[in-house]
């Protein structure tokens, strides 16, 4: 986690012919991530702030059109899609398998339950899962998630890229309430429909 000088990652805001702004994300190792929640909601209050967008408004990233609302020091964001959704398969590490499930939301997250988050061995763990052939060349993003009630969880998230653990992550958090609503173990604003592959509120942090 890096604070002051500098980030777990940088945004570029370009011209776009289409939309309000087009964005590039790279992360601290340099590689460049398809979207990132909390960067895309900075991004979003920066164009508003310096005359670049109205406070509605939508813009192009790796992963697909985002649109924003900025509110005073609140935004809005509404994600992509969720896609390629897989529940509770076993991961093999060297001396154990795990449970996890996954999901897109902009982004690869793999999701694992724990019971004690705190005393989770995030860099150590979330590196070997990361890094697992079963996720391909590219890798994910990984999530621990303790579920405190139907409505509550707390989550901390292994970010490739950064490669260790970062204070937030928009499209993990997304990710974790995905999984969860899907397997029914929290409550939800909305459901979603599978055919069109709508999360709805689930979508927007």
């Amino acid at each position: 986690m890096h604070h002051s000088v500098g980030a777990d990652g940088v945004v570029f805001i370009e011209k776009s012919t289409e939309y309000d702004f087009r964005w590039r994300f790279f992360n601290a190792d340099g590689s460049e991530a398809e979207m990132c929640g909390n960067g895309g909601r900075c991004a979003a209050r920066f164009a508003y702030v310096r005359g670049i967008a109205k406070h509605r408004m939508a813009f192009e990233t790796v992963a697909g059109v985002i649109k924003a609302e900025v509110h005073g020091a609140k935004v809005k964001l509404q994600l992509t899609n969720p896609v390629d959704l897989k529940l509770d398969y076993p991961v093999g590490l060297d001396d154990k398998e795990l449970f996890v499930s996954s999901v897109n939301t902009g982004v690869p997250h793999a999701v694992l339950l724990v019971t004690d988050i705190d005393y989770v061995p995030v860099e150590d763990l979330g590196r070997m899962i990361r890094y697992h052939k079963i996720f391909g060349e590219k890798g994910t993003n990984v999530n621990f998630v303790e579920i405190m009630d139907k409505k509550h969880v707390k989550v901390r998230t292994y970010e490739r890229g950064v490669e260790g653990e970062t204070l937030a992550c928009g499209t993990g958090a997304v990710a974790s309430a995905v999984i969860l609503a899907e397997k029914g173990l929290v409550k939800t604003l909305s459901t979603y429909r599978h055919g069109e592959e709508r999360f709805e509120d689930l979508r927007r942090l």
